[in-house]
């Protein structure tokens, strides 16, 4: 065997094996709060970029590298802006509910009641 050759592939399986923990650990806790969604997407745009100079190389390790790479950095932009997506979310039913309790008690004090006061709440 070649020696450039038996060296992509080695490197290949240590660059892929030394990726997996992080991307097992995003996949089973669903937490990539740590990680940049500008910078992921920026990863997956190069990623598809080279993706034409690599494809253009005849079949080898670098393929196998490239296609780890490629969806294992999908991935984490698929779960960043998911996770991105659910917070966004969560903010506004948040919020909705904060307003939805501001009417009530916005209510509350046209009808007369103090709702800083304990004593008027139990009075009423």
């Amino acid at each position: 065997m070649d020696i450039p050759i038996l060296a992509g592939m080695i490197s290949t399986v240590v660059f892929a094996v030394s990726n997996l923990p992080m991307l097992r650990k995003a996949l089973r806790t669903k937490d990539v709060s740590s990680y940049s969604l500008s910078s992921i997407a920026m990863i997956n745009a190069a990623n598809a970029v080279y993706s034409l100079y690599v494809f253009s190389l005849p079949v080898g390790p670098i393929w196998a590298l490239h296609t780890f790479y490629v969806i294992s950095c999908a991935i984490m932009l698929v779960l960043c802006v998911r996770t991105r997506l659910a917070r966004m979310h969560q903010q506004q039913a948040d919020a909705s509910a904060d307003d939805a309790e501001s009417v009530f008690t916005d209510h509350l004090d046209v009808v007369g009641l103090d709702t800083d006061d304990a004593r008027a709440a139990r009075a009423a």
